[in-house]
């Protein structure tokens, strides 16, 4: 069925890919302009901007009193934003939040959300007011400071820009998405802003001898400071690159302290946690890895916080060192989290452009300087004004009673006087509207005390628009005024974050957060792994179930890795602390790693660091691995020894000796030097014996001084050592001997 268009006229052919990019460019470009870049000059979005100018207009000022929210949200999408109530109310609780801001613009009243992640109450149920920031942001918005434009439906105006000397961007920082851009600036304190702002002012007024590079500026400003503290813990360098380039990020962690409690016990206090860290979430995720036993030091987590936050964390072991518990949570939790830093914003001039710290002050000042320059104008010529009709006043004190009279007898009084006293035509109206209480000799006095003080306000003015050095020092007195009313010396102004050094490793040995205490490991024929305490002497009877038996066994402690190797040539790793316990027949293994149904389990053994491992297959193939390197950190294992189709993985020991034993169905024995192994990462390795048919039996490594030894049988137990190897001695992958009479029927040295 065809659709035909009422106005055919209208219809406009162009190819469907030219209408889909026009189209999503200018979607594009207003996500960047109109929503998610901030501007340079007040540090705000579009809709943090509609807010407070919308609150402005209720009289919501710091000293008055509150209203509801939904009465501001309610202004906002009605006059100025044309969005959803929800993401507007959203945006008006994060600026009332101190953990989320630096210095709140908004006063809230009521449920305004928590550190821990709880939403905040329904608009309906909230309050809220400016705070003193936002009336310095807005301050000078009468006065033809910026320039405003119709708001989406024309019937109103809204500012571009507020012309306030409080530097937001940099004091309260800023996140955002857009199309193909994003932006991330952290807070900072803004008494260390103004220190800033005053050496760049004292650059361009020629005072500095050398220009101010980024590190000249750090001295002053060394960092970011965030609302709810914590520990800075990345490099003066890294910090220095960060803030020339605008890109970087900043490392930072919890603030703890240790609290003793007597008799060598003590507990971990958390007082701060990093930016955008959620408190509970912190703390689910700390309480899992104790109950995943991650954190086996740990016995209990708890939160204690009022107010203040106060984590507390109870150790297990109280001869384990409080650094170095918080080093493996700063590893594994967000105690420690990563604040990147994209300084992308929205120009002067109306572009997306990223600035390094020295770039965004500029624009800063430069913002600065045409507000004090408009805001002066603008003064300037209200005085002026006020001269014209102050000086039609006193003419008329002088001529009170020709003005009398002309009044009283004239038919156009005002024409008559314009041409009598040489008077603008705002004297002769003002004249002209004069009541007769301001006859009096007393308002003469008064009129002629306020002529006198705004011409000198007006030579001050003048003064000032004709001299640059005045307008710079003019802009560094509203710095200083925001240092002395928000600086360090204030409650909201005190810097939170502090800086440390972070230890060179990161890296907490598994030892130090587990409790070392002996084991016995034990694995069934059937795969049933558990972890006796005690090293059981091998005499000691162990229970299976019923038709199971003892496959491995052997000593550990609860710090070691056990490693377990299968049929396919996987390494898996499993931590011994984890093990089941010795109550019962144990857990099976395959539910413990992804060990297929058909595969087999070859080895289990302890991990010893910086040893060397022997692996084979039955194709008579071998090489050495790196122990420290065979360790999985998956439940999925390494794989460490390639096997082709029919072949499998047969052997993997500790390399103990420095010859290699092998021996081959056929019942041919070979000896060479260990040395002519290769160390391999992972593969099928190289021929260790060569067969003509049949596939390999044993393999051994020992030390050529002790000899080859293998047992006798029978029921005394009795073992043969073999220490003239010659004949048997050759070089890898020759296919060998007969072994000395006596060797065992079944070709196993063990």
């Amino acid at each position: 069925m065809t659709i035909q268009s009422e106005n055919p006229e209208n219809i406009i052919e162009t190819p469907f890919g030219d209408a889909l990019s026009e189209r999503y460019l200018s979607y594009a470009l207003s996500t960047i302009m109109s929503r998610s870049l901030p501007d340079v000059r007040d540090g705000l979005k579009p809709v943090h901007r509609r807010l407070l100018y919308a609150m402005r207009l209720l009289k919501l000022d710091p000293k008055m009193g509150f209203k509801k929210c939904a009465r501001v949200i309610g202004d906002v999408i009605g006059k100025y934003h044309p969005h959803g109530d929800q993401s507007v109310y959203d945006a008006l609780v994060r600026l009332a939040q101190d953990f989320s801001v630096r210095y709140p613009l908004v006063d809230g009243q009521g449920n305004f959300g928590n550190i821990d992640g709880d939403n905040a109450a329904a608009m309906r149920y909230t309050e809220a007011r400016m705070t003193e920031v936002t009336a310095v942001l807005l301050e000078g918005l009468e006065e033809d400071s910026v320039d405003f434009r119709p708001t989406y439906d024309g019937e109103d105006e809204e500012p571009l820009v507020f012309p306030g000397a409080f530097p937001n961007l940099l004091a309260n920082g800023a996140t955002g998405i857009a199309v193909g851009m994003a932006t991330s600036i952290p807070p900072h304190n803004v008494s260390e802003l103004v220190d800033g702002l005053q050496l760049l002012i004292d650059e361009r007024m020629g005072r500095t001898v050398n220009q101010i590079t980024t590190k000249r500026l750090m001295a002053r400003i060394p960092g970011p400071d965030f609302p709810t503290g914590g520990t800075i813990v990345e490099s003066p360098e890294a910090i220095a690159v960060a803030y020339e380039t605008g890109r970087g990020s900043f490392r930072v962690r919890a603030k703890w302290e240790k609290e003793d409690l007597g008799r060598g016990q003590y507990q971990i206090v958390i007082t701060e946690v990093p930016y955008m860290v959620q408190k509970s979430k912190l703390i689910e995720k700390i309480a899992e890895l104790i109950s995943d036993k991650r954190l086996p030091i740990l016995t209990d987590i708890s939160d204690e916080s009022t107010d203040d936050i106060r984590i507390v964390l109870e150790p297990k072991n109280r001869t384990v060192e409080a650094s170095m518990i918080m080093e493996s949570l700063f590893k594994l939790t967000e105690l420690e989290s990563r604040f990147s830093l994209n300084m992308n914003v929205i120009t002067a001039d109306g572009k997306p452009r990223v600035l390094g710290l020295k770039g965004v002050l500029d624009e800063f000042l430069d913002h600065q300087l045409i507000v004090l320059l408009r805001r002066n104008r603008f003064r300037l010529e209200k005085i002026e004004r006020r001269l014209e009709v102050l000086s039609g006043y006193l003419i008329a004190y002088l001529n009170l009673d020709e003005i009398i009279r002309i009044i009283r007898e004239e038919d156009e009084p005002k024409k008559f006087m314009m041409q009598a006293f040489h008077l603008t035509d705002n004297q002769a109206e003002a004249i002209l509207n004069m009541r007769l209480r301001a006859l009096r000799k007393l308002e003469e006095v008064e009129i002629r005390h306020e002529h006198e003080k705004l011409e000198g306000e007006r030579g001050q003015i003048l003064a000032l628009l004709d001299s640059e050095a005045m307008q710079w020092i003019a802009v560094g007195d509203n710095f200083a005024d925001i240092k002395k009313r928000f600086g360090a010396s204030t409650v909201l102004g005190k810097r939170r974050s502090v800086f440390g050094i972070a230890p060179k490793s990161e890296v907490v040995p598994m030892e130090a957060m587990i409790e070392r205490e002996a084991i016995t490991v034990i694995c069934s024929k059937r795969g049933w792994i558990r972890a006796i305490k005690g090293h059981v002497a091998p005499e000691d009877v162990l229970k299976f179930k019923d038709g199971d038996e003892q496959k491995f066994r052997f000593h550990a402690y609860t710090t070691d890795k056990i490693f377990l190797f299968a049929s396919n040539g996987k390494m898996f790793t499993l931590s011994a602390d984890r093990l089941p316990g010795g109550r019962g027949h144990g857990e099976p293994v395959r539910l413990m790693i992804a060990l297929e149904g058909d595969d087999e389990i070859i080895q289990l053994l302890a991990h010893q660091p910086g040893s060397k491992l022997l692996v084979a297959s039955s194709i008579g193939k071998g090489f050495i691995a790196d122990a420290d390197n065979a360790v999985a950190m998956t439940k999925q294992g390494k794989q460490l020894l390639n096997t082709p189709k029919g072949a499998r993985a047969t052997h993997c020991m500790v390399l103990d000796g420095d010859m290699i034993a092998v021996i081959g169905e056929n019942r041919k024995l070979l000896v060479f030097n260990a040395d002519e192994l290769p160390e391999l990462n992972r593969g099928q390795g190289v021929v260790l014996q060569r067969y003509k048919g049949g596939d390999m039996c044993d393999l051994i490594a020992f030390h050529k001084s002790d000899g080859l030894s293998w047992p006798m049988g029978g029921s005394e137990g009795r073992w043969r050592t073999e220490t003239e190897l010659a004949p048997w001695t050759g070089k890898r992958g020759n296919a060998g001997r007969l072994p000395p009479t006596g060797f065992p029927r079944n070709n196993r040295f063990r």
